[in-house]
């Protein structure tokens, strides 16, 4: 059986490829879970695609992950920024995880320069678009495999 990553992401990235394309890329969440799906299988892992602009949809499924996931790879969007209870999920389950965000949120507006779920994830990538995700993936797998 192989080692299952569950990859998250929140708020209005359901509208990647339309939404601000000048900040967030061209892609759709499709065509950047299409690129995970293809490396998750070189890496021998399985993966399982999960979206909401929900808090607390996130944070039920992260807790659903104590049994049957490896690792987490997410993206919070804007909950990044603000959101104790993903972060307390995250660390309650003692999955590892790592953050991933398509602009470089350190160059952004202030506000956008803290997350307070880094802290509990083994590391962030954020400023390649849809590379992001994929570096995500690499640094996840070592951990998990």
């Amino acid at each position: 059986m192989l080692p299952k990553v569950l990859v998250i992401n929140g708020p209005n990235l359901n509208l990647l490829g339309k939404r601000e394309p000048d900040i967030y890329g061209p892609q759709t969440l499709d065509d950047i879970n299409s690129k995970l799906a293809v490396l998750a299988k070189e890496l021998g892992l399985d993966l399982e695609f999960f979206q909401s602009n929900h808090e607390g949809e996130i944070v039920d499924r992260i807790h659903r992950c104590v049994s049957g996931i490896n690792g987490i790879l997410i993206n919070p969007g804007a909950f990044t920024h603000y959101s104790y209870a993903i972060r307390d999920a995250v660390a309650a389950v003692g999955v590892p995880c790592v953050e991933v965000h398509l602009s470089n949120i350190h160059a952004r507006e202030e506000f956008r320069s803290k997350s307070v779920i880094a802290a509990v994830c083994l590391g962030q990538v954020s400023g390649f678009g849809a590379i992001s995700y994929l570096l995500g993936l690499r640094a996840l797998a070592e951990e998990v495999i």
